[in-house]
C-alpha cells in the first residue's frame, strides 16, 4: 500500500510540476509597433507560429499598415502564405482575426484569394457573411474579376512583387523567388518606365535579402545555371552584390536607369505630359530604397515604407548615394 502511494505521489508531483511549468510560462510579447511585426514575419520561416497570426493580422489593424493596400503588399503576401502552407488548420486562423474593421477586412479576402490553396473559393465563401461591406470584393474575385496573386502579372503593381516577397517570408519556400526573377530580364527596358522601376526593385531586394539569408543566397547561385539568360546574366551581378555586402551598387545602377529612361523618353512613344505623369508615379515604388536607407534593410524586408512623391523619393537617394 505505501508503495502504491508512493507512485501516485510521484505521479502527482510530476504533473503539478508540468502544470507549473506551463502556468510559469512566459507569456508571448504583444505586437507593440510595426518594426516588432516585422522583425517577427522576417523570422517567421525559420520558426512557424501560425498561432499568433491573428494577433499579428489585429495589431496590423490596430497600427494602421492597412490604410495603403499599395504599401501592405508584404503584409497580404505573409498571411496569404500562412493560409497557404496550413490548409488543415486555415479556416481556425482565418476566424481568430475577426473581429476586424470593415476596411481591414480587405487583408483576409486577399489571404485567401492569394494563398494558392485549390480550395480558395470554398475557403472564401465560409466567410462571407461575417464581411457584408465587402461584397462587392468578394464577388469580384469568386467570379474572375480580379485575379490571384500566383494569375497576376508583376509589372501590374509593385504591390505584386511586395506580395511574392510576404509569401515567401511565411513559408520559406522558393516559388515566390521564381516568381520574381523574371522581372530581371527588365534590366534594361527601353519603353516602360514601370518595368523598369519594377526590375530595379527586384534586383536591390533580391541582393539585398540574399546578403543576410543564405540558403536564398546558395538557391539563387544555382539558379544562375538554370535560368534564360537575359536573368541570369543580372542573377550573377547581384549574387557577387550579395557574397560582397556591396547590395548599394546594385541600388545604384537601377536608380541611374530609371533616371536616364525619364530624361530619354520611351523609344517607341511620343513625349507626352499623359506619358510623363503616369510615369513618374511608379517611381514612388523605390521608396523600398528609402526603407533600406532609412534602417530598415537590416530587417532583411522589402518595399515596405513608401508614401513620398516620386520627386521627393528620387531626390532622397542621390542625397544617400555617397
Amino acid at each position: 500500500m505505501r508503495r502504491w502511494f508512493a507512485v501516485f505521489g510521484c505521479c502527482v508531483a510530476v504533473q503539478f510540476a508540468a502544470w507549473a511549468a506551463v502556468a510559469s510560462k512566459p507569456p508571448e510579447p504583444q505586437f507593440r509597433s510595426q518594426e516588432q511585426l516585422l522583425a517577427w514575419i522576417n523570422a517567421y520561416r525559420e520558426d512557424p507560429q501560425p498561432g499568433r497570426v491573428a494577433d499579428a493580422i489585429k495589431a496590423m489593424s490596430r497600427l494602421g499598415v492597412f490604410r495603403d493596400l499599395e504599401r501592405a503588399g508584404v503584409y497580404i503576401g505573409f498571411f496569404a502564405g500562412v493560409i497557404g502552407t496550413n490548409q488543415t488548420n486555415a479556416q481556425d486562423i482565418i476566424a481568430q482575426t475577426f473581429p476586424l474593421r470593415p476596411e481591414d477586412q480587405v487583408v483576409v479576402i486577399r489571404g485567401i484569394v492569394d494563398s494558392g490553396l485549390p480550395t480558395w473559393q470554398h475557403l472564401l465563401g465560409q466567410f462571407t457573411e461575417r464581411m457584408p461591406a465587402r461584397q462587392i470584393l468578394i464577388r469580384a474575385y469568386l467570379y474572375g474579376k480580379k485575379k490571384p496573386l500566383f494569375e497576376t502579372p508583376l509589372e501590374e503593381s509593385p504591390a505584386v512583387l511586395d506580395a511574392w516577397w510576404g509569401y515567401y517570408f511565411a513559408t520559406g519556400t522558393y516559388e515566390p523567388i521564381l516568381n520574381i526573377l523574371p522581372a530581371l530580364a527588365w534590366s534594361n527596358e527601353v519603353n516602360s518606365l514601370e518595368k523598369l522601376t519594377i526590375s530595379g526593385m527586384a534586383q536591390w531586394t533580391l541582393a539585398s535579402n540574399a546578403s543576410r539569408d543564405k540558403p536564398l543566397l546558395d538557391f539563387l547561385r544555382a539558379e544562375i545555371y538554370r535560368q534564360p539568360k537575359p536573368v541570369a546574366t543580372e542573377l550573377a551581378r547581384i549574387v557577387q552584390s550579395a557574397e560582397t555586402f556591396e547590395t548599394q551598387a546594385v541600388r545604384k545602377q537601377a536608380l541611374a536607369k530609371i533616371d536616364a529612361l525619364k530624361a530619354k523618353g520611351p523609344q517607341n512613344k511620343p513625349r507626352s505630359w499623359a506619358w510623363w505623369s503616369q510615369a513618374a508615379t511608379t517611381t514612388i515604388a523605390l521608396g523600398c530604397v528609402v526603407a533600406s536607407v532609412a534602417g530598415q534593410a537590416y530587417l532583411g524586408l522589402p518595399c515596405i515604407i513608401g508614401g513620398a512623391t516620386a520627386s521627393a523619393t528620387t531626390n532622397y537617394l542621390k542625397l544617400n548615394e555617397q
